[in-house]
């Protein structure tokens, strides 16, 4: 059954047959007195029968209405109370319903620049919340152009449209090594003297493989990979496990302890690489993701920690 009838319909009804009169009536409900009329109206069709008499004098309710008067009453009543309750609980879960941010980051720029700033974002933000997706940086940036993100952490600039990168620090590749490694007990490492050797490089179409193709293409130097991974937490575990030698940017390695390997300086060329913060051109951040985003635009490190051959012997990573 189709109800036809509001509950400003019901009030007004509950109103008449109070003041018995309609200037009464639609001066204490703020109507003129036609909309006070049509709301009567529209009662009375779906309920199929007069609920007042009108005379001249006086206005009074029908049987109908006396005895549909306490109806209306606790259908008003019940309504008013289910919305206090509503709102009540609303209120009292409403850091579950708050701001949710969502950050894309390559998984290397999340120690360094990410997890310092996600401290500082839960003790200033209230109830917001963060969510991290950690991805491929050209993952990163479509995460951000198709709205998925609200921003993002990558180590790969793209030409595509509507984004936004600015620069956060400079990084470098360096190598991870296995202990007891022919490699372990040198200084630096020309990337030639990897030939030879079992090389776990990253996933073809990675930002980080991309840059070591393309050095290695300007370079002319020819090295063939053993194993391919897509996270670097795999190349280390490898590493670690004596199954070959791993090109990582330092920001991936420099955190991670372990007395299995070692880190090597990657000469002739040093590689380097950047991070960016990438957003969208008119995209605008709500205040906790500006929060976060300013916070780690600040706040970063461009420092590096040192594997020059007088450290790296003895540094564990």
């Amino acid at each position: 059954m189709r109800i036809n009838f509001d509950f400003a319909d019901l009030e007004a009804f509950l109103v008449l047959c109070e003041t018995g009169s309609f200037v009464g009536a639609a001066r204490h409900l703020g109507h003129s007195q036609s909309t006070l009329t049509r709301r009567i109206q529209r009662l009375e069709d779906e309920l199929g029968t007069a609920l007042f008499e009108r005379t001249t004098r006086s206005v009074r309710p029908t049987l109908a209405a006396k005895r549909f008067r306490a109806r209306a009453q606790t259908m008003l009543d019940d309504a008013r109370e289910s919305l206090r309750e509503m709102q009540d609980e609303t209120a009292r879960f409403r850091h579950q319903t708050a701001t949710i941010v969502t950050v894309a980051a390559v998984p290397s720029a999340i120690p360094r620049l990410l997890i310092p700033a996600a401290g500082l974002f839960a003790e200033w933000a209230g109830g917001a919340r963060l969510r991290i997706h950690d991805l491929l940086a050209n993952e990163v940036t479509e995460a951000v152009l198709s709205g998925d993100a609200d921003f993002g952490l990558t180590s790969l600039i793209t030409q595509e449209p509507g984004l936004d990168f600015a620069p956060l620090l400079e990084d470098r590749i360096v190598l991870a090594v296995p202990r007891g490694h022919p490699l372990a007990d040198t200084g630096s490492v020309a990337w030639s003297e990897l030939s030879g050797h079992r090389l776990i490089l990253p996933l073809q179409g990675s930002g980080n493989r991309a840059l070591i193709d393309r050095m290695l293409a300007r370079h002319r130097i020819s090295l063939r990979w053993t194993y391919e991974v897509q996270r670097t937490t795999t190349s280390l575990e490898m590493v670690r496990s004596g199954l070959g030698v791993a090109p990582l940017p330092l920001s991936a390695v420099s955190l991670s302890a372990g007395e299995d390997q070692t880190l090597r300086d990657l000469v002739e060329p040093e590689v380097t690489r950047g991070f960016w913060l990438v957003t969208r051109e008119k995209g605008r951040l709500s205040p906790d993701a500006l929060m976060l985003h300013d916070q780690i635009a600040t706040g970063r490190d461009r420092g590096h920690p040192s594997v020059s051959p007088e450290h790296s012997a003895d540094r564990t990573t």
